[in-house]
């Protein structure tokens, strides 16, 4: 589907979406950002893998990578309300190969900084770390945190400073302290964070799609009277 009739379309559905759900779509997009994303390497706990997702949406990061090297990654839709709907989630899950290898390639072939964040190794602080590139900040499991594989292979190691007795936040604590940091210094910093008018017209389709009770008829339809064919 060309890029006129994806608009065509859009212009369409949105008239099956009430106008505080169709005005709501518009806000949520010109927040969005692929400029920083997240990587999650084996969380296990439904209940923290959840939280994360909550916050990646709630700070408007758009993409999340998921390795499943050890762990599956389960949703708890009590924890997320629905926001994992709204993101792109990829996830790393094949048999018999280094699923966080393929990721970090795959993202680093991208432009990304890989951040690690651990407070076991020599680090910047979560204020140090440039958001002049592109960063993908990596989170490990709950218990042993980043793999050897992770912590050697990225690019910088970041923490977050902490003056208590305990050597680490939970998780998606600290995912969301390094997210509300690292989007707050990008959206004074850098001009080039918002996505790109192609990529918000493919999520302002999906995010119709998905807000249509029923959508998959009405666009169908709509499709046979234009005679567009139905390919994203």
């Amino acid at each position: 589907m060309q890029a006129e009739e994806k608009q065509q379309l859009i212009t369409y559905l949105s008239q099956f979406v009430t106008v505080a759900r169709w005005e709501k779509i518009i806000s949520v997009l010109q927040q969005r950002t692929r400029y920083i994303t997240v990587i999650l390497e084996d969380i296990y706990q439904p209940h923290n893998a959840s939280a994360v997702l909550r916050s990646c949406d709630s700070f408007g990061v758009q993409d999340i990578h998921i390795v499943e090297n050890k762990n599956t990654f389960t949703i708890t839709q009590g924890v997320t309300i629905g926001s994992d709907r709204w993101l792109t989630l990829y996830r790393y899950n094949q048999r018999g190969i280094n699923n966080t290898e393929e990721c970090l390639k795959k993202l680093k072939n991208e432009g990304y900084i890989i951040a690690a964040t651990t407070p076991y190794k020599e680090q910047i602080t979560i204020e140090e770390l440039s958001v002049k590139k592109k960063v993908a900040l990596m989170f490990g499991s709950e218990i042993n945190g980043l793999s050897e594989y992770a912590q050697n292979n990225a690019d910088v190691s970041v923490k977050i400073p902490m003056v208590g007795f305990s050597e680490s936040f939970n998780i998606s604590v600290s995912a969301a302290l390094c997210l509300y940091d690292v989007i707050s210094r990008l959206k004074k910093e850098h001009n080039n964070w918002e996505l790109n008018e192609t990529e918000k017209l493919y999520l302002e389709l999906d995010w119709l799609r998905k807000s249509i009770k029923g959508g998959e008829l009405i666009e169908k339809k709509f499709l046979r009277q234009k005679g567009v064919g139905s390919n994203e």
